[in-house]
This record gives C-alpha cells, sequence and structure tokens, in this order.
C-alpha cells in the first residue's frame, strides 16, 4: 500500500499531526517515488523542504522528529554535512 496512504489513514484521527507534517510527509513519499519507492532512502533536508515547500530548518526538524517519536517513520538524521539522513517508511 502506498506510505502516502497508510499515513493519511493512520493519522486521521491524531490531533498532534499538522498540515505541516502532511506536506513533508507527503515530500519523503514523492522524493522516495522519484527514485524508484526505494525504503529506506537516504536524502538531505533541502531537498525535502524544497518540495515541501518549508523554508525554515526549525520546522524541517521539528516534524521530522515528531514523525519519528508517533511512529510514522524512522529518523536517522546525519550528523555529517556530507551525508545525507536515513529514512524509513513504517510498514
Amino acid at each position: 500500500m502506498n506510505p502516502l496512504s497508510v499515513f493519511l489513514r493512520g493519522s486521521q484521527n491524531d490531533y498532534r499531526i499538522s498540515s505541516t507534517h502532511i506536506g513533508v510527509f507527503a515530500a519523503l513519499v514523492q522524493y522516495s517515488a522519484d527514485r524508484g519507492h526505494i525504503n529506506p532512502y537516504r536524502a538531505y533536508s533541502y531537498e525535502i523542504m524544497k518540495i515541501a515547500r518549508i523554508s525554515s530548518l526549525k520546522t524541517y526538524s521539528r516534524c521530522m522528529q515528531d514523525l519519528n517519536a508517533y511512529g510514522y517513520l524512522k529518523y536517522e538524521p546525519s550528523k555529517k554535512k556530507n551525508l545525507a539522513s536515513r529514512i524509513r517508511f513504517n510498514e
């Protein structure tokens, strides 16, 4: 099943999820789809932020940490500038 459909169904009654979370998750799904629906995959924050139309790194980081904490995905941020973060959709 499509990760976005799973997310939207699962988050439908989750008051913690905002439109920003939905936008970031949709951007993550699009990024993965553009690369052949790989899971897990690596991505730089600026790549996802561009798709989600988010300009604040703080907002992006908060959303990713929330989505990880709420169990919608597994997010392993990279501490190195030349290594992309690891992202995995929960199934």
